[in-house]
């Protein structure tokens, strides 16, 4: 049960401060399930069969998802919507991620604008300090209300990551695009349930069916250059080769990239979440548990999450898919139960409070940064944009600077704003010349040169000394001079 919602006065405070925050009771993911969710997986999972590590591509001639606008279910709400608790209090201190990624420097190249991100998530409350660049697009969970109520709290804090902006430098938190507009749809809530009347069982709003519809959405809104999808299916590769329910987000995900020249961005998923409770196999030929929207590397950015000690969160899936990490601990963002408070913390219906954390949080870092790099590099396609991300993030030591913890590392947005990259002027790379190593050859030093040297030089001594001695010679039996001259007597 949520708690009542507090009076938050305004505290005026320094320059690199944030304002008042408040908790929030409770902060949900959203997580989106396959339409019919597979069993649950056995005590240890089946070795992947080959191929798994990549999706099959579509069959020829799949269609793309048709997007009616409506949840595929009627969903009632079974708990309170989110709400603020506990007096406010004063930060300290900015995010750690905007330190590190240097928002403070990016205005000089962009700030978002003419830009519209579209957050698929559990809605995004109105907030002052997303002002009227906040839209409703949609919502397959109460239709009526367009994405623009969020109950879950999840929606509202990753739209302010993105695109939050105070107006005013008493208050240091603002969203890494600060100008950009975001598109809300609202495709997922665990506040709301449906209760199939045959089984008497009850299901979360939210499926892959209902994902690959907003995506569609997005992606035939106009003005939209950027997806935002915080949310994950997770389920085991025992549970077979791709489902049906998959197929539609791949074929969604293929239609927003390749047809409308639209970035996609992914949470890489926590854990536990799903289907999914231990960390998936480090090896990245075979994983032993599959992601969604991730798994389509080929479509989508997926986003691992990062601590401020530079490690990478214990709870961030990793998978051959991952490509590239953000900051995702310690988050600040809006409060989506006070329309002029932030928040930096989640409390549970025993009033137990915790951080603010998820790869949920991390991909809207990575979904500004590609607000960023549109508005900087307008003539970019969608998957230049990524590779660009991906070319200039701080790459791991490991073979081709990738791995399945961070993928290509974490982002580097002045990079990826700054940086020079020969791919988009048809530059091709540099090919891999064949040169063996060979010894270099023995030196044989020739002394010649130095012998003739040491016997001329030795020779002009011997002829100097044999000339002092013959005109000493001649000195010493030369007569007195004074001898021969007469002599006077007085």
């Amino acid at each position: 049960m949520a708690a009542t919602r507090s009076t938050r006065v305004m505290s005026v405070l320094a320059a690199t401060t944030v304002a008042a925050v408040t908790a929030l009771a409770p902060a949900v993911p959203a997580v989106a399930q396959p339409s019919s969710s597979p069993s649950a997986p056995p005590s240890s999972a089946a070795p992947a069969e080959e191929g798994m590590a990549k999706p099959p591509p579509l069959p020829p001639g799949y269609a793309t998802p048709v997007d009616d606008g409506k949840p595929d279910q009627t969903y009632t709400a079974k708990t309170l919507c989110v709400a603020s608790k506990g007096s406010t209090v004063p930060l300290k201190h900015k995010p750690w991620g905007q330190d590190l990624l240097r928002f403070d420097e990016l205005a000089k190249f962009a700030t978002g604008a003419g830009q519209k991100v579209a957050v698929i998530d559990t809605g995004v409350t109105p907030h002052a300090y997303l002002g009227d660049r906040l839209e409703g697009g949609g919502d397959y969970v109460v239709e009526d209300e367009k994405g623009l109520k969020d109950c879950d709290g999840h929606g509202t804090e990753v739209a302010g990551i993105i695109a939050a902006n105070p107006g005013t430098d008493e208050i240091g938190f603002r969203g890494i695009a600060p100008d950009a507009r975001i598109l809300s749809i609202r495709q997922s809530s665990a506040n709301y349930v449906f209760k199939d009347p045959a089984t008497n069982k009850e299901s979360g709003a939210g499926n892959l069916g209902t994902l690959a519809k907003a995506i569609v959405r997005a992606a035939n809104t106009p003005g939209v250059t950027v997806i935002n999808m915080s949310v994950d299916s997770c389920r085991p590769v025992s549970a077979g080769p791709i489902q049906p329910p998959e197929q539609l987000v791949q074929a969604a995900l293929r239609y927003a990239v390749e047809e409308k020249n639209i970035v996609a961005v992914a949470s890489a998923g926590n854990l536990p979440e799903g289907f999914c409770k231990e960390q998936n196999s480090p090896d990245p030929k075979n994983p032993t548990s599959i992601v969604i929207p991730p798994w389509f590397s080929d479509y989508v950015l997926s986003v691992a999450a990062m601590t401020d000690t530079g490690d990478v969160a214990e709870f961030s899936m990793q998978g051959p898919w991952v490509s590239v990490a953000a900051p995702g601990t310690q988050i600040i963002s809006l409060d989506p139960a006070n329309s002029q408070g932030l928040a930096n913390q989640t409390v549970d219906e025993k009033g137990q409070s915790s951080p603010i954390q998820g790869t949920s949080f991390a991909a809207p870092y990575v979904s500004g940064l590609a607000a960023l790099v549109r508005q900087r590099f307008p003539d970019l396609t969608a998957k230049q944009v990524m590779d660009r991300i991906k070319a200039t993030a701080a790459h791991p030591a490991a073979t081709g600077g990738h791995d399945s913890l961070v993928g290509y590392g974490m982002i580097n947005p002045i990079g990826a704003l700054t940086a020079f990259i020969p791919a988009e002027e048809n530059i091709p790379p540099d090919k891999a010349v064949d040169t063996p190593f060979q010894m270099p050859p023995p030196y044989e030093r020739n002394w010649t040169p130095m012998q003739v040297a040491m016997i001329g030089s030795g020779g002009g001594v011997g002829l100097l000394l044999l000339t002092l001695f013959v005109v000493h010679t001649v000195r010493r039996n030369r007569k007195d001079p004074d001898a021969l001259k007469p002599r006077h007597r007085t």
